[in-house]
């Protein structure tokens, strides 16, 4: 096949150096005909068959395999047939031939059948508009390798992203995505651009309508934005975010983040957010943090208060004290053992709430069937019941972790203190954790060890001295009072004693 260098030196040699046909075959060797074609074109033709190739043992089934993927069109899209599925059926009517075959003539006809869809150029106001969607990544949290999900808000004036990890996409996760994106963006976009969410969409209805999950309706209701919904399978109508999805894949989660918890990387991603916005979009001279902060005024203006991102039950706690949700159970306070009480979940956090009055919270557990337990609920019944001290799941687990001085502290009151009575005393002890940091409570138990007042008198002192020490008397000004000045600094006489031993 001749190549485009060829061609020019055929016709260099005609049109410049005026050489004939028959010259150049002698001189160069090129067949009449190639010549002729170099004359009139300046590059070859590319090579076309001049009718198609045998094809013995696919051909009888071509017909077969293009009725298949007409029926496949009409198949709803994540059940259209694949290639290997179109060479089982023709292979059980009879097909002797290799799979390749089949996938190649099938990669051809689809490549023939599809159109490349046209998209129009849009254009947004400041403030108005804003996209959502869901994306995955791999990162190592604590040490092991996970898949996390990632909401994505884009604002369509600016461009700015906001991106925010959760272990799932479950709506309390969606909902408070919205919160801390608007926090992120100071105010609330007017309209927001989603697929059909499950989060947010019960029932997809004729046209654009959508039964909305009730839930969502209430969020929504609470900042007054606008929702629209994508067309179903029509992800390119928010193409926007869809895009920002990819681009937080391989720029925000790569190389692979290495972090200790969730908040350590929500941290890295928000700053890098930050940092992202210190970049220039197509068309535009300002930065994307310019564009931001002049749509700012357009935003809806956030609620005083954030909307509780959080779904609720009513739950009663169980004979241990506890109370069960997802598999999992969260210990609730000695005094609430026998009351109803509403359980919030949150994203990263689950509340139990008596009467408007939050008594506890606990972060929120992601595997299944474990005990999330706060050994301080249970110190009120070991009180009642010393003997279970040592056998105690809850003080098991809070000794694997608490200082040394405290076991020096237990071992000194049991010895001093037999029947129970030391270990009752201990307890105490563990209770000033209701209403003192951990380390100040470390700190006076190291200094009532110092002293010897191994008990509770001399750990609650040791408290007070430490939260509130005494302070040094200010020196006194005696230049007023010249004969007192002198006073303590004068030699000691030790004659004075000598009178005692007289007295006597």
């Amino acid at each position: 096949m001749k190549t485009v260098e060829d061609y020019e030196a055929i016709r260099r040699a005609y049109f410049i150096e005026g050489e004939s046909i028959r010259a150049i075959h002698r001189r160069l060797g090129y067949d009449r005909e190639t010549i002729r074609k170099a004359i009139v074109n300046p590059k070859p033709e590319p090579y076309e068959l001049s009718q198609p190739r045998a094809a013995p043992v696919l051909g009888p089934y071509k017909e077969r395999i293009r009725e298949l993927l007409d029926e496949s069109d009409k198949q709803p899209r994540k059940q259209r047939y694949t290639a290997r599925k179109i060479y089982q059926i023709i292979q059980a009517e009879g097909y002797q031939g290799s799979e390749g075959s089949v996938q190649n003539y099938v990669s051809q006809q689809r490549k023939g059948r599809k159109r490349k869809p046209a998209y129009l150029p849009l254009e947004f106001d400041e403030g108005q508009d804003a996209q959502v969607d869901w994306g995955e990544a791999t990162v190592i949290l604590a040490g092991e390798k996970i898949k996390v999900q990632f909401f994505v808000m884009r604002l369509n004036y600016s461009r700015v992203r906001f991106v925010m990890a959760y272990p799932f996409q479950k709506q309390e996760a969606f909902i408070e995505g919205h919160i801390q994106a608007f926090h992120f963006f100071g105010g609330v976009p007017r309209r927001i651009a989603y697929d059909n969410l499950k989060t947010a969409v019960y029932r997809i209805l004729k046209g654009h309508k959508r039964q909305e999950q009730q839930s969502f309706t209430e969020f929504r209701s609470y900042y007054l934005f606008e929702s629209r919904y994508c067309t179903p399978g029509q992800g390119h109508e928010k193409g926007g975010v869809e895009s920002d999805v990819g681009y937080a894949q391989r720029n925000f989660f790569s190389p692979m983040l290495m972090v200790n918890s969730f908040d350590e990387l929500n941290a890295n991603l928000r700053q890098a957010c930050m940092k992202d916005v210190q970049r220039h979009i197509r068309g535009k001279r300002e930065l994307v943090a310019e564009l931001w902060e002049a749509e700012k005024p357009r935003f809806l203006r956030l609620p005083p208060d954030d909307y509780k991102a959080c779904t609720t039950r009513v739950v009663k706690p169980n004979g241990y004290m506890q109370v069960e949700f997802e598999t999992n159970r969260y210990s609730v306070p000695y005094d609430y053992r026998d009351k109803p009480l509403v359980l919030r979940a949150f994203a990263f956090q689950i509340e139990l709430v008596y009467l408007d009055e939050i008594i506890v919270k606990h972060p929120r557990c992601f595997n299944k069937e474990q005990d999330v337990l706060d050994p301080l609920h249970y110190l009120p019944l070991l009180e009642q019941r010393p003997g279970a001290f040592e056998h105690a799941l809850p003080l098991r687990q809070w000794r694997k972790e608490w200082p040394a001085v405290y076991e020096q502290l237990l071992q000194r009151l049991q010895a001093s203190k037999p029947d129970g009575r030391g270990v009752r005393e201990f307890l105490n002890v563990l209770k000033l954790h209701q209403d003192y940091p951990a380390k100040l409570i470390e700190k006076a138990v190291c200094m009532a060890l110092g002293l010897g007042a191994a008990h509770l008198d001399g750990v609650q002192l040791c408290l007070r001295q430490l939260l509130e020490p005494d302070p040094l008397p200010e020196p006194l000004d005696l230049r007023d009072y010249p004969k007192l000045m002198n006073i303590g600094e004068q030699p000691v006489d030790l004659r004075q004693y000598e009178r005692l031993l007289a007295v006597r």
